[in-house]
């Protein structure tokens, strides 16, 4: 009876030395894959160069059809911070339909300037060397475009800003907008305001594409029918 107990457990403790082996292997086959140990230096920076493309593409194509930004909540471009309390007082005065108007405008130059800018991006995009590319495929759902976003908006500002500066004068800003600064202005007791226009929306509009690429970004890592390539089912495995 002992020898049958004695076998019985030897081969249960076997059993499971198997088991606790298959399931070491499959948490080192894991990590290798999240460390990024079977993917190259070069195939990350080029799978991660292709996930930021792909949401580059889709978010000024996006951003700049009729409404990409006025009609989003997520990216609408509102009325100057620094002018809160113009707006409100000349609600209150019976201009909201020119508040508003004004307000699509913005949204209007935004819009227009998103279809010049995809180049742009898809330079900076190319150009960028990531040292810690595996850390960034490890990291937040958008560290890729975080990344991109750090590197490249000083020369996206640059690069962006006459773009705007022509999106505004196209869709006529100031038309909308002279009128309430002059009605503002006037009133007693007010303190002068006269925010730079083309410095807002070209900040608004580079901040507004990086929220549409960094939810395609997410897209791209969470769902796996978004990896439209081999490249990215391998990275974004």
């Amino acid at each position: 009876m002992k020898t049958i107990i004695t076998l019985i457990f030897c081969a249960c403790f076997f059993a499971s030395s198997a088991q606790i082996n298959l399931l070491k292997q499959a948490a080192k086959e894991a990590n290798n894959v999240i460390t990024g140990k079977k993917l190259s230096e070069k195939e990350i920076v080029k799978g991660l160069k292709e996930a930021l493309t792909i949401g580059g593409n889709k978010a000024t194509k996006s951003a700049s059809r009729k409404g990409g930004f006025y009609k989003n909540h997520q990216i609408k471009i509102p009325f100057p911070p620094e002018a809160k309390k113009m707006k409100t007082t000349l609600i209150k005065g019976g201009m909201k339909p020119q508040i508003e108007a004004f307000e699509k405008s913005l949204n209007n130059a935004a819009e227009l300037a998103s279809k010049e800018v995809q180049e742009i991006i898809f330079i900076a995009i190319s150009e960028m060397s990531i040292q810690d590319a595996v850390s960034i495929l490890r990291g937040d759902d958008n560290a890729a475009t975080t990344y991109l976003h750090q590197q490249t908006a000083k020369p996206l500002y640059d690069k962006f800003k006459p773009i705007i500066k022509s999106a505004i004068a196209q869709v006529e800003v100031t038309k909308y907008w002279n009128p309430l600064v002059r009605r503002y202005n006037a009133l007693p007791l007010i303190k002068a305001v006269n925010p730079d226009l083309e410095d807002y929306v070209t900040q608004k509009t580079i901040d507004g594409l990086f929220v549409l690429i960094a939810k395609e970004e997410k897209n791209i890592r969470e769902n796996p029918k978004a990896r439209v390539s081999e490249l990215l089912q391998k990275v974004f495995k």
